[in-house]
């Protein structure tokens, strides 16, 4: 897969830095968490793809028939692309350096694009962090996650994801041995202060591959 199979931005970072991977919410595009991510990983070198599917003109990831009703079969498609694409970025970098971890941040969409590419290629990342995902299906998790660190924020108030299905996200990853924190607040599906403060803290606590 090639490392422009998405219209995506890349904010430089430090040589020997993280890989930091952020996907974007529905509507948004590939700048929305590009000064987030660089406000959260300072060093890293952060990529940013946009969704390349249109729902009404909103980007997304992937496809869906209604709200919490996802096109199973795109979300595959999606998932595979993507994989390949993190793939061809982490090679490109390693032409010039191994990066110290490769990280993934998802707001929403974005989250459940990246959360799907957990599933499905559990080593890939080395820690994830999910904003508000929505994953309204049982995993099929292809390895094991053990090792890898996943940190989960949601709104104990969302209508769009709701409570209960967080808690059940969270049991499906401990159950397949991740390293899962998970992080609330009392508002809705909006990004709270506390959260970005979690995924600092989150990330800069991730060790250099090899440590």
């Amino acid at each position: 897969m090639s490392k422009d199979a998405y219209t995506y931005k890349t904010l430089p970072g430090s040589p020997d830095g993280s890989l930091l991977f952020v996907f974007h919410g529905t509507g948004a595009d590939e700048n929305q968490l590009l000064s987030l991510g660089r406000d959260l990983a300072p060093q890293a070198t952060i990529v940013s793809p946009r969704g390349d599917v249109s729902e009404d003109g909103a980007a997304r990831f992937f496809r869906r028939t209604g709200e919490g009703v996802y096109d199973m079969d795109d979300l595959a498609r999606a998932t595979d692309k993507m994989i390949g694409f993190v793939k061809a970025h982490i090679g490109a970098h390693l032409e010039a350096s191994k990066p110290a971890s490769v990280l993934g941040l998802g707001y929403s969409n974005g989250a459940n694009i990246l959360a799907s590419v957990v599933f499905a290629a559990p080593s890939l990342f080395d820690a994830a962090v999910l904003m508000h995902p929505l994953i309204p299906f049982e995993p099929e998790i292809e390895g094991s996650l053990a090792g890898r660190r996943i940190l989960v924020t949601a709104g104990r108030r969302d209508p769009i994801c709701p409570p209960n299905l967080t808690s059940r996200l969270e049991a499906y990853l401990r159950a397949d041995g991740a390293d899962v924190t998970v992080e609330w607040h009392d508002g809705g599906h909006e990004v709270q202060s506390n959260e970005i403060e979690a995924a600092r803290r989150f990330l800069s606590a991730t060790p250099a591959e090899g440590a």
